[in-house]
């Protein structure tokens, strides 16, 4: 009986009555029919041009037959390892095995397999030899390019190359998707298809292609230098108005990435989300505990796509792009009509957002014309003199949601962009904000408070934050309401010394914030951070960058974060010794802990009467106008 889910087999294949399919998507998650996940998405979207679509989810990468579930395809396979990278899936930023996999029936790990989107391919390859294979996705777009691969330690070639795939299709994928397919079904081979925007693909020889030449993957390997070079150039042309064609030399090959795919329109962003998903798990999943993932996005909605904030430890900028596609209001109103009828609606809309929930425009007119900016942050350090803020549409958009007949409550759980929200000379969005859409709490990320920090980071200087904060806590005083900010704060991040944390420590200590989780820089393929934390470089200064990598270094400065901690004590205590902070140890008012029995004289640093900054009658210079601590103080 055909339950509205797409073929997962052979008998569901054959109650359709078909005899074949046209295309097998294999992924490394569950197989989930819901349009926060990307195979959900790319499946109905071939359904929609006609296309018969088979799905292998989890296939035993160790069994050949795992994947000849729908005998040959009539066009080809198309490969991703689900909605995130498989080793981010896979192991913690300490390189830990993880032990539960949200994408996973039962939240059960392992069941797919390290670096999914090459194993699968390698299997289908050895099955089906030269069939048209297209990887996607996540892992396939953020690897397209030479790339450091922090769980090898070591800069590995285009996914392409070590995959054996014929294209790799980057970003979103539904119009390069249904390019592809369109023309592999006019009998056009897949050696053919080298000008799909979107797309990259390999070839032997570089003579008749007009594009950037960045340094070779060969050259990225030796150099870390030249692999920053290379960094710059791929983030630079990742623009759909501007950017160029781009080539990368991998030994006797060529890694060719065409200019990025244009930005899907409103209406055809309406038409991919109108698309027939049954919004839930596939039901052969409910014996198993179902698939934990989807209880984050199912009573959530989407409304645009795009970040132009591009932090940069962030991969949203390089995989969707900067310039910001959003839905019509119809569109999210009809969504919501849809949520309301489901039976197990409780009457809360859980998000309606993105990638940053308060960004419904482009930034500025100028880039649907020119592109985005190169080398510049439409919000940091300081907002661009050109940007257009305005929450007047979200704003009306979220009222008519609350007025939808079942709805309770209307949450914002994805990010709210504060630095952009403080643009608005218009404070509507900003009350109404607090007043209906916090669930007692906001999550916000300020992320550190060390400007210097923050600039490798591509975020704002922490005296934005310090506005947001005392704003938001007077607006939610004059509506009566207690409610509190949740900040997301990163240790270890390029550029973060022992004393960037201490001083992070010494402002949550006075802000008396305690944050009860803490966020470790994790170097994922494809950031900006991540090229830093290989390089210690700037790719776009070329300039050294201190790189917090040891485990002693690491663990110092995410136990700093959280030295209120009993456990933590030893660890700060260490911590504050060889930075020469005595003055920060004891039953002070500015100490961080205190350690009865403690001599400053246990510290050489501190032995010599009048020196260092550890004196028991000096107060503590914890801060500078600029909010930031002096070294050499």
């Amino acid at each position: 009986m055909n339950n509205g889910f797409l073929p997962v087999n052979k008998s569901d294949m054959l109650k359709r009555g078909w005899t074949e399919v046209d295309f097998v998507i294999v992924t490394g998650d569950a197989y989930v029919d819901h349009p926060s996940f990307g195979t959900a998405i790319i499946s109905r979207v071939l359904e929609n041009g006609g296309y018969k679509v088979g799905i292998i989810a989890q296939p035993d990468w160790k069994n050949e037959d795992s994947i000849t579930e729908f005998g040959r395809p009539r066009f080809g396979f198309m490969v991703n390892s689900g909605n995130i990278d498989s080793m981010v899936a896979h192991y913690t930023a300490a390189k830990k095995p993880r032990s539960e996999d949200m994408y996973s029936p039962g939240a059960k790990a392992g069941l797919r397999p390290d670096r999914a989107v090459t194993v699968y391919s390698k299997l289908i390859r050895k099955v089906y030899g030269n069939i048209p294979l297209i990887i996607g996705g996540v892992e396939a777009s953020l690897r397209r390019f030479a790339h450091y691969d922090y769980w090898s330690d070591s800069v590995l070639p285009s996914v392409i190359i070590d995959s054996d795939a014929d294209l790799l299709s980057f970003g979103m994928g539904e119009l390069q998707t249904r390019e592809i397919a369109d023309r592999l079904a006019s009998g056009e081979p897949i050696s053919s298809l080298t000008d799909i925007d979107g797309t990259v693909f390999k070839t032997a020889s570089a003579v008749g292609i007009n594009a950037l030449t960045v340094p070779s993957f060969e050259e990225c390997k030796s150099s870390k230098r030249q692999y920053a070079i290379a960094c710059r150039a791929e983030y630079d042309e990742q623009d759909a108005v501007r950017g160029k064609r781009i080539l990368q030399k991998h030994g006797d090959v060529y890694v060719v990435q065409n200019k990025p795919m244009r930005v899907l329109t409103t209406e055809e962003l309406d038409e991919v989300y109108a698309l027939p998903y049954m919004r839930y798990y596939h039901p052969m999943y409910e014996t198993m505990g179902g698939v934990p993932a989807i209880k984050e996005v199912e009573f959530s909605v989407t409304h645009n796509r795009g970040c132009f904030g591009a932090c940069n430890f962030c991969s949203i900028a390089y995989h969707q792009g900067r310039q910001i596609a959003t839905r019509s209001e119809v569109s999210v109103l009809s969504e919501v009509e849809q949520l309301v009828k489901n039976p197990h609606f409780k009457g809360y809309i859980h998000d309606v957002g993105g990638p940053t929930a308060n960004f419904r425009h482009v930034s500025c007119q100028k880039q649907l014309e020119l592109g985005l900016c190169k080398g510049k942050k439409c919000l940091a350090p300081t907002p661009c003199k050109n940007l257009e803020c305005d929450h007047t549409e979200y704003l009306e958009m979220l009222r008519k949601i609350r007025a939808v007949k079942g709805v309770k409550k209307v949450f914002i759980r994805s990010g709210i962009r504060f630095d952009y929200l403080l643009e608005d000379k218009n404070d509507e969005f900003f009350r109404e904000l607090v007043e209906h859409h916090v669930s007692g709490q906001l999550k916000v990320a300020p992320e550190h408070c060390s400007d210097v920090v923050l600039d490798k980071m591509g975020k704002p200087h922490i005296e934005t934050y310090r506005r947001f904060v005392k704003k938001f806590y007077s607006i939610t005083k004059q509506i009566g309401k207690e409610q509190y900010l949740v900040p997301y704060l990163m240790s270890s991040h390029p550029g973060c010394r022992m004393h960037d944390a201490i001083e992070l420590a010494l402002f949550l200590k006075q802000n008396k914030m305690r944050p009860e989780q803490v966020q470790d820089f994790y170097p994922t393929p494809g950031t900006i951070s991540t090229c830093m934390y290989y390089t210690e470089l700037d790719p776009y200064t070329l300039e050294h960058v201190f790189v917090p990598k040891t485990p002693s270094q690491k663990a110092e400065q995410r136990a700093l974060l959280q030295y209120f901690k009993p456990e933590n004590k030893a660890i700060v205590l260490k911590a504050l010794k060889d930075c020469g902070r005595t003055d920060l140890i004891g039953s002070g008012p500015n100490c961080l802990i205190n350690a009865p029995g403690y001599s400053k004289l246990q510290n050489p640093k501190m032995a010599q009467k009048g020196k260092g900054r550890g004196k028991s009658s000096q107060k503590p210079k914890a801060f500078k106008a600029k909010g930031r601590w002096d070294p050499k103080n």
